[in-house]
C-alpha cells in the first residue's frame, strides 16, 4: 500500500453539499489575509473547521428487524412520550420519542432510523430558538418525515436551532430507504426528534451520546425471548 493510499484512508469525506460553504470561507480567508495576514490565519481556522462540519463519516449500521437507529450525531436532551407535529398527521396522542441535539462540532448528515417507505415529508416554517430547549420541537422552522414500517409508523423531524438557517432534505414521499441510509442535512447546529409506537421500548438516556447510523435508540421487539440488552 503507498502513503498515498494510506493517507486517503484517514481522510473523512466531505458532502458535497459543503463545498461551496468551504470554497466561500477559503475565498474569504484569502481575502482577509491579504487586507491583514492574522486575520487570514483566523479564516484559514474557520475553513478547517467548515470541512470538518461537512464531513460524512461511513457508519456501520445495526440491521436486526426491530431496532430504531439514530438519526443523528450528538446527544440525547429528551427521551418521554409527546404529541407529534400535527402536520405529521400521526394523531394528536402523546408517542415515544428521543431527542438528539447536534452541536456546531458534530456531523449534520442525517439517517434514516428505520427501514421503511418515506409516506410523508412535511414542512414548516418558524423560528430559530436554542434547538437543546424542548419547545424547539413546537416553535422552531422543521422538517418532517413519516415511514411506514412492519413495526408500525415512524416520525422524524429535523429542527433548525439558534444558528441553523437551512434544513437540506435528501429524501421524497413514496421513497423506499432502509435504516442508514441519508435522507437530510441541517446547518449549522440543530436537533432531531424521532417518533415511535408504544411498542418501541428506549434504550438510550438523557446525556447518551449518539452516533448517526449506528447507536441504537430503541427496539420495537423488546418482547422476543432472545433480545436482551445491557444498558449503562
Amino acid at each position: 500500500m503507498s502513503m498515498l493510499d494510506s493517507v486517503s484512508k484517514q481522510l473523512v469525506p466531505i458532502h458535497p453539499a459543503g463545498y461551496p460553504f468551504i470554497l466561500a470561507f477559503a475565498v474569504g480567508s484569502l481575502i482577509l489575509h491579504w487586507v491583514w495576514p492574522p486575520l487570514g490565519w483566523i479564516g484559514a481556522l474557520l475553513t478547517v473547521w467548515c470541512a470538518y462540519f461537512f464531513r460524512d463519516p461511513p457508519r456501520v449500521t445495526p440491521l436486526r428487524d426491530g431496532l430504531v437507529v439514530s438519526p443523528a450525531d450528538g446527544y440525547v436532551c429528551s427521551v418521554g412520550r409527546f404529541v407529534p407535529p400535527p402536520e405529521l398527521e400521526l394523531g394528536d396522542e402523546p408517542m415515544q420519542r428521543v431527542s438528539v441535539f447536534m452541536s456546531v462540532f458534530d456531523c449534520h448528515v442525517n439517517r434514516a432510523p428505520v427501514n421503511g417507505r418515506i409516506t410523508r415529508i412535511a414542512y414548516k416554517p418558524g423560528l430559530f430558538v436554542n434547538a437543546d430547549l424542548d419547545k424547539a420541537s413546537e416553535d422552531n422552522e422543521r422538517n418532517g418525515f413519516v415511514f411506514d414500517t412492519t413495526d408500525g409508523r415512524f416520525g422524524a423531524v429535523q429542527i433548525a436551532g439558534l444558528i441553523a438557517r437551512r434544513i437540506v432534505c435528501f429524501s421524497r414521499e413514496g421513497e423506499n430507504v432502509s435504516v442508514g441510509d441519508r435522507i437530510g442535512l441541517i446547518r449549522f447546529g440543530s436537533r432531531v426528534d424521532v417518533y415511535m409506537p408504544d411498542s418501541a421500548v428506549p434504550l438510550v438516556g438523557l446525556g447518551s451520546k449518539a452516533i448517526a447510523g449506528e447507536t441504537i435508540l430503541a427496539d420495537t421487539r423488546m418482547s422476543e425471548a432472545d433480545r436482551s440488552y445491557k444498558l449503562g
